[in-house]
């Protein structure tokens, strides 16, 4: 990985990343490791959390994993308890984990709808809110990064994981300001189009279309998306709060949507 921060940027600091078993929340927990956090990794699936961990204890990172269903409060309180009983102040919250399907907005089932919105709006909530009440009850600040998608014009075909992430978006933006006094950033990025297995299940020729279309004709990486989110959760950016970032190769001024 290309060093471009200092490597004890996060030393004493522990860091919360959700679904960072794989893709662009593994390459969080690497760069956040990497640079001196302690970092703990949550999702749903724990064989592959677990294993995830494991690569990156390899690595000579302290890392751990702790399984969680952000979309019940009930397994989100759990995960705090857990992590007060063990003595872990969190500094830093990664908003990752989310999910989408590619549908017609015609064909989207009331289920399939709410079930993204559970999942990527009040989920990110839960999370965000149960780590605010872990600042505030041990009196100290933090920051919450939250992954949203690129949407500068709308997603065809992706009208329910569009609404949650701009629903994202806007609560990055309300809780800023309710939680300034608090000692607490917020702060989201939009990444665009990123290189993971991801987007394995989407057509490659309209990708490659749209990649074709930036102004920065590829893709980007998990390990671009990652630097990022490290700078703005850093004491770098202690005066930024409220924003969202777009990491998208120029994707938003082009005009153009992504076809999904």
């Amino acid at each position: 990985m290309q060093k471009i921060f200092d490597s004890r940027l996060f030393d004493g600091q522990t860091a919360l990343v959700t679904g960072g078993g794989s893709g662009i929340g593994l390459a969080i927990a690497r760069q956040l490791g990497a640079l001196g956090a302690r970092v703990i990794i949550a999702a749903r699936d724990a064989e592959r959390l677990e294993e995830a961990a494991r690569q990156l204890r390899d690595d000579g990172l302290d890392v751990r994993a702790d399984a969680v269903n952000i979309r019940d409060m009930d397994s989100v309180s759990a995960l705090f308890e857990r992590l007060e009983q063990a003595g872990d102040a969190i500094d830093v919250l990664v908003n990752n984990a989310g999910g989408q399907f590619a549908a017609p907005a015609l064909d989207i089932s009331p289920n399939g709808f709410r079930s993204v919105v559970d999942l990527n709006l009040q989920g990110t909530f839960q999370m965000s809110q149960r780590y605010a009440r872990h600042c505030r009850d041990h009196q100290h600040g933090g920051s919450i990064l939250n992954i949203v998608l690129c949407q500068e014009q709308g997603i065809p075909g992706m009208a329910h994981a569009a609404a949650a992430r701009a629903g994202v978006v806007n609560l990055t933006k309300t809780l800023a300001w309710e939680w300034a006094p608090l000692g607490i950033r917020v702060n989201a990025v939009a990444p665009g189009t990123i290189r993971t297995s991801g987007l394995d299940k989407y057509d490659p020729a309209q990708l490659a279309q749209g990649v074709e279309k930036l102004p920065i004709a590829r893709m980007g990486t998990p390990e671009e998306v990652a630097c990022s989110v490290a700078y703005l959760c850093s004491p770098a950016a202690s005066f930024i709060t409220g924003i969202c970032l777009a990491q998208d190769g120029g994707e938003h001024l082009t005009g153009a949507s992504p076809q999904c």
